[in-house]
């Protein structure tokens, strides 16, 4: 009986603890006995025979289901900085599968959903079949008497695993991953009911006329990836002040100016979206359900305070290749997504077209045929993982359709090359910023002229890139012509020149409140009001790491 046991013992320990030594930063020491490996064994050793495959299948589910938690975690952990929450993470699977759509293709992409489906099916089944070998054929009394001590055994264990000497080899992992996925479901559940609070707070309708823009364009320019790590982080630093010296060349040459300041994202890694939706809304949207709680009904934001000014709005979205019910919500009078875009270049593994001819498009079909000054909002997407290939800048004057953008088309190591060495991926990272911070500086010192360039990240890369415990904050560049606009901004904490300062300027959610003062001409005194003063719910302090 023990005999036949000991192979699903040692295997769902396995299983249960394994994950946890692949944890970033995991506890040390760590684990090597899962208190619910014997509490498995002892309930099996309890079962009559009748019941044992239902007994056999529930349990290995369990045990299941909580290593994918585990992984989830670990994965999460690892792309966007944080744990796997499911109430706001499990859409997030078809944005999974159209990363991976995009980088290896949609047949291997969908070879390798399926074998890790029929894996984890091979490993269901494999488990039930060791866990009903244990059931005894009859219940006698030396598998009753074993069956008690194994689950006695594993509940003492479980309970005292905090304490000496028990705690420096013993654990509970999947108690824990169940225990910890329900709080993070309970409290953002309190959350949401928080946040749908604020938003029904009423808020007094304001006039924008934007009086200090005098009627001059206004570009929103999100570069993806672009956080502080790639400016202060010993492994990018060269490269990204190399970058900000171009940048800054290129806009004295044309004379321009800049102010820049620094601002933390609600997310890392990933969901670009709401690091968008809370500079628009000037709320901080941290999470799915926020999001679609501010888009429910229509509120204010950016892009409605530019139409009371009279102005087009506009979103430029390369990266949107499929239905965007969120831009009508939004309330854009134009959406160029990928299908609109006229683009007959190729597309470069996930990234659909090069930040260049996303630069050249907006100014010849947007910009120039408006005859209302314009407020834009660009996906700029270069610099979106996989990060190969990275193309070098051209004559703008021979972007024209994009078609000249075929000679790359396969240029640069394969995704998976890129992503086999970590060195690998970090250059590639460095180099895909680089381009799209200097293709940037370039249309602006060509095409900008008297118009006022909001150029920022969306958020820093995945901890793989950046380590963990790295600061959310992102840069913020105000670029323009007009000197006392920008003396307002530094009025308001900006800094002059374009590398901001160490100490972030608030949260995303604060732009709003300063664009809007700055543009309609209120004085200092009137300070911004911070996301959490204007009625949204201010993040928690574990969104918020400097």
């Amino acid at each position: 009986m023990i005999a036949r046991g000991l192979p699903a013992v040692l295997l769902v320990n396995l299983l249960v603890v394994g994950p946890e030594w692949l944890m970033p930063y995991a506890a040390f020491p760590h684990p090597w006995l899962a208190a619910e490996a014997l509490l498995v064994a002892g309930v099996m050793l309890l079962v009559p025979r009748p019941w044992a495959w239902i007994a056999a299948v529930v349990l290995s589910l369990a045990v299941m289901v909580s290593v994918g938690l585990a992984l989830s975690d670990l994965g999460t952990g690892l792309a966007l900085g944080r744990p796997m929450n499911l109430l706001i993470d499990l859409p997030l699977a078809a944005s999974v599968e159209h990363l991976l759509r995009g980088a290896v293709g949609g047949p291997a992409a969908w070879a390798i959903l399926a074998a890790g489906l029929a894996a984890v099916g091979y490993a269901l089944y494999g488990l039930s079949r060791l866990l009903y070998r244990m059931a005894p054929g009859q219940a006698g009394m030396a598998s009753v008497l074993v069956g008690v001590a194994m689950v006695g055994a594993g509940l003492l264990l479980q309970h005292h695993r905090d304490a000496w000497p028990v705690g420096r080899a013993v654990d509970a992992p999947a108690l824990i991953r169940y225990t910890d996925q329900a709080d993070r479901v309970l409290r953002t559940a309190a959350e949401r009911r928080a946040f749908a609070d604020a938003l029904a707070v009423p808020q007094q309708p304001i006039q924008r006329r934007m009086a200090s823009l005098q009627g001059r364009d206004v570009i929103l320019g999100f570069i993806e990836s672009y956080g502080v790590s790639f400016l202060r982080d010993a492994r990018y630093r060269v490269t990204g002040q190399a970058a900000l010296e171009h940048l800054a060349g290129e806009l004295e040459a044309a004379g321009l100016q800049a102010v820049t300041t620094s601002m933390r994202s609600p997310v890392q890694g990933g969901q670009s979206w709401l690091a968008h939706g809370s500079v628009l809304s000037g709320r901080w949207i941290s999470n799915q359900i926020r999001y679609d709680l501010f888009l429910d009904t229509p509120r204010p934001s950016l892009i409605r305070d530019f139409h009371q000014a009279g102005y087009e709005t506009a979103a430029v979205m390369p990266a949107i290749t499929r239905a965007w019910p969120a831009g009508r919500q939004w309330g854009y009078d134009q959406i160029h997504d990928h299908a609109r875009i006229e683009y007959a270049g190729p597309p470069l593994n996930w990234v659909t077209m090069p930040d260049q001819y996303t630069w050249h498009y907006f100014q010849r079909a947007i910009r120039a045929p408006s005859a209302s000054p314009v407020f834009a909002e660009l996906a700029l997407i270069s610099s979106h993982a996989p990060w190969t290939p990275v193309l070098p800048t051209i004559d703008w004057s021979r972007v024209g359709d994009g078609s000249v953008f075929h000679r790359w088309a396969e240029a640069g190591p394969a995704p998976g090359v890129v992503w086999a060495d970590r060195d690998r991926v970090r250059r590639h990272y460095a180099r895909a910023v680089d381009y799209a911070l200097r293709t940037a500086g370039e249309w602006a010192a060509r095409d900008l002229g008297d118009g006022i360039l909001i150029l920022l990240g969306d958020h820093q890369p995945a901890p793989l890139v950046t380590g963990e415990g790295a600061s959310r904050a992102v840069p913020v560049h105000i670029i323009a012509r007009d000197r006392t606009l920008l003396e307002a901004f530094v009025a308001r904490g900006f800094r002059r020149g374009v590398m901001p300062p160490a100490k972030a300027l608030g949260t995303l959610a604060d732009l709003r409140s300063h664009l809007l003062a700055v543009f309609n001409g209120e004085p200092t005194a009137g300070a911004a009001v911070p996301a959490a003063a204007s009625g949204a719910v201010a993040p928690s302090p574990e969104e918020i790491k400097e």
